[in-house]
């Protein structure tokens, strides 16, 4: 379907009245980003979900379909919002484009040590010994690219020896449960809050033959295992400490992830009175935690 795109910037307040107006008269999608990047007054996103990003003027993209009149409907949505008409409207066409191939593209396999790769279906896997988990970006977080997950995949390559059950929570893509059973864990099981995790965990385990227990978190399970790993992020995981440590048995091991550089000491307080730390890993500035849980604990 050929496309036009609608160009303009806006203030953070008219932004967030036109947005659905616009939806509502046909546009494809709206996107939005920082009208001052690449400016000193540029606001860097770079924190938790659920931080303000207080740009204060945003340039917004507004897809329609190319027999729609862009002009005409950005007239009637500012109408509808009480938000006058932007002065500097540019109308662009959006040449069609194969955005599946260059989607693909853009997923080259990722080496994430000298035997464990993360390959996507469309490139061909290395030749064993290489140990490759066989996944494709989708609706679920865990793809091998970003630097929390390579962190707890190269701790799980170094922890598991052959027998170990291993416990993923927020499993997401399942990737870390998936990986544990390739490299010879006895038992891999993860837990999430999404749904949609849980269906993709599911299928990411059958394309790569292996058997892993995948299930919704909310119900409560009394079990233990030799090793935990849970890559979320700093606040979630001070709030689960008592629930995690209750997973792992005495002189089993975890791993935290999706920590970063300035929040380690607090998230490691959480943990102090089960775990004795080992010094923590980081890449790009995020940090994984690993420590044995006391016997005495």
């Amino acid at each position: 379907m050929a496309l036009a795109s609608l160009v303009f910037e806006l203030d953070r307040k008219a932004a967030e009245q036109l947005t659905d107006r616009l939806l509502e008269l046909g546009a494809l999608s709206v996107s939005a980003e920082d009208a001052d990047a690449g400016t000193e007054a540029e606001q860097a996103v770079y924190d938790e979900p659920g931080e303000d990003m207080n740009w204060q003027r945003l340039k917004l993209r507004v897809l329609f379909a190319q027999d729609a009149d862009p002009r005409m409907l950005m007239g009637r949505a500012c109408a509808r919002a009480g938000v006058a008409v932007p002065q500097d409207l540019q109308v662009e066409a959006v040449t069609e484009r194969d955005w599946v191939r260059e989607s693909q593209e853009q997923f080259d396999p990722i080496r994430i040590s000298e035997r464990l790769w993360v390959v996507p279906s469309w490139h061909r896997p290395p030749a064993p010994p290489a140990i490759a988990v066989l996944l494709d970006p989708g609706v679920a977080f865990g793809t091998g690219s970003h630097p929390t997950t390579r962190l707890c995949l190269q701790w799980l390559e170094r922890q598991i020896c052959g027998g170990e059950r291993v416990l993923d929570y927020g499993c997401g893509s399942g990737i870390l449960a998936i990986a544990s059973m390739k490299l010879g864990a006895l038992w891999a099981g993860g837990v999430d809050i999404d749904p949609a995790s849980i269906r993709a965990a599911r299928e990411n385990a059958a394309r790569n033959g292996v058997s892993c227990d995948f299930c919704d978190s909310a119900p409560p399970r009394a079990f233990q295992v030799d090793i935990v790993v849970a890559n979320i992020l700093a606040n979630p995981l001070k709030l689960l400490a008592p629930l995690l440590a209750g997973h792992v048995h005495a002189g089993g091991r975890i791993a935290l992830s999706g920590i970063l550089q300035h929040q380690r000491r607090q998230v490691e307080t959480c943990y102090a009175q089960w775990f004795e730390f080992e010094p923590p890993t980081s890449d790009e500035g995020w940090v994984c935690l690993s420590g044995r849980r006391k016997v005495s604990s």
